[in-house]
């Protein structure tokens, strides 16, 4: 069966301001992308390869502050089964994935996008800690061969507790870690985590 994955054209993009990296302005973007007359669901296979389209793709980061104060941020290392083969064995703070046509199909009401996301988390993690969310920018990557076809809208979530574990057996070596633990060292990681490391939590 062919994977129909949501996407937006570029040039909408584009049209409501290209940027290169990490946005904080969610407004100036999220409600005319997700609610476009030109998104559509096409085949994943075609779109990973054309830079013409934009996958849009809910970046969702964990975040709890310990004992002490300091504020951690779950992590963890992508194995070699997930789909996305450029990112395999890359170190990652996002959960999510692309929605697909299944999402449009049931979402009981609520938008594609949100019933997508909703159904990435529970497919990827346990969370068993009440939490706040919410959306807190963008990201376009166009140096990367991964990030010229996908636009990430990062979500963050902040938990009451670190109960939050994987469900997904390609969710390896996780936990919370100090940001300034993370951020002295950014080798291993994925760029899209390295750019929202540096544009949320570097003071």
């Amino acid at each position: 069966m062919i994977e129909r994955v949501l996407v937006v054209p570029t040039e909408v993009f584009h049209r409501l301001g290209h940027f290169q990296g990490f946005c904080g302005d969610v407004e100036r973007y999220l409600p005319d992308l997700l609610n476009s007359d030109r998104i559509s669901y096409r085949p994943r296979h075609e779109v990973e390869v054309d830079p013409g389209f934009k996958q849009l793709i809910p970046y969702m980061i964990f975040c709890h502050r310990d004992g002490r104060g300091r504020l951690t941020i779950f992590q963890y290392t992508r194995g070699t089964g997930q789909g996305e083969g450029r990112l395999h064995r890359k170190r990652s703070i996002g959960i999510g994935g692309h929605i697909s046509l299944c999402d449009a199909d049931g979402c009981r009401g609520a938008h594609p996008y949100e019933e997508g996301m909703r159904r990435e988390m529970e497919e990827e993690v346990i969370i068993e800690t009440p939490y706040t969310e919410r959306c807190v920018g963008l990201i376009n990557d166009d140096e990367t061969e991964v990030g010229r076809v996908h636009l990430g809208i990062v979500h963050r979530f902040d938990v009451q507790r670190p109960d939050v574990r994987p469900r997904e057996e390609e969710i390896i070596e996780t936990g919370f870690r100090p940001v300034e633990e993370i951020l002295a060292d950014l080798s291993g990681f994925e760029t899209w985590s390295t750019i929202c490391l540096s544009a949320l939590f570097r003071s």
